[in-house]
């Protein structure tokens, strides 16, 4: 497997990894405040809402005169705190609310995005997951697995014999599903994964249960069992190549449908990573 791939794909777990848990500490409970009491004197009730003195003047100077309220012996109250209130705690709307509106809350949101769009951007662009619905690859692949699909290098690499390649069907294989099959147009444009056997220029013919490229006959350890179909000989056409399923019995592929433009390749299968039993590339190359 090349290297820069392998890199790639654990840079890309490793932000998926990130996505879940700033996730996860962003949407925690943010601690609850309790109800507070504060006890104060009903004379300094009456203080805070009198003034302390007055002042009138008469012919023989200026006399002080203290307001007309007579101190009384002190009683005690309790002043509830209108902020809070044990008996009515925080929906978790407003939970989410209050965090939303913190400075931890949108830090968290543009990490969140942030590390979201650069996962996105290598899904894209670098590297992708798909799942195996089908026995067509079998036992290079099972029903199940899933593996990583490597995008880069078909742009600078040239298409190998024996590699395995996720690719947009063609055409032909449409009007098949839909005609033959009477499958939905949505199902015949769904995308395959298959191993190129031949590529542009290539002379390919399967006779006797086995697969013959420009005269020699290829050694196949990773097929299921020998073809029991005849097929060719044919010749590749340029900016083509053949595709056929290692369950040669078993799968529609290129000796049914014909030639796979180069074009409509998607990326080159890189590993399996799940089941965890199954983690490797056996087979791939």
């Amino acid at each position: 497997m090349n290297s820069s791939s392998f890199i790639c794909c654990l840079f890309s777990i490793l932000l998926i990894g990130l996505n879940i848990v700033y996730t996860c500490d962003a949407f925690q409970s943010p601690v609850s405040s309790f109800s507070s009491y504060r006890r104060i004197s009903l004379k300094q009730q009456q203080q805070q809402q009198r003034p302390q003195s007055t002042t009138k003047q008469y012919h023989g100077g200026i006399r002080s005169i203290l307001s007309a309220e007579e101190d009384s012996d002190d009683q005690w109250t309790e002043e509830p705190d209108n902020n809070n209130n044990d008996n009515d705690s925080p929906s978790i709307i407003e939970q989410f609310q209050r965090w939303l509106k913190s400075a931890e809350g949108q830090d968290d949101v543009k990490t969140y995005f942030v590390s979201l769009f650069i996962a996105l951007a290598l899904r894209f662009t670098i590297i992708e997951p798909r799942y195996i619905p089908s026995l067509s690859m079998f036992p290079t692949f099972d029903v199940g697995d899933q593996l990583a699909v490597e995008k880069v290098t078909k742009r600078i690499s040239p298409f190998y014999r024996q590699e395995v390649v996720v690719f947009n069907p063609p055409e032909s294989f449409r009007d098949i599903i839909v005609g033959d099959y009477g499958q939905s147009t949505a199902r015949a444009k769904e995308a395959l994964i298959k191993r190129i056997v031949a590529i542009e220029g290539d002379e390919v013919e399967v006779k006797g249960g086995k697969l013959f490229v420009n005269g020699d006959e290829q050694d196949e350890p990773f097929t299921a069992e020998d073809a029991k179909y005849e097929f060719g000989p044919v010749k590749v056409p340029p900016e083509n190549v053949l595709v056929l399923g290692d369950n040669r019995n078993h799968s529609l592929d290129g000796h049914i449908w014909g030639f796979l433009p180069k074009k409509n390749v998607i990326g080159r299968a890189v590993f399996i990573y799940w089941p965890p039993w199954r983690v490797g590339n056996t087979g791939m190359y």
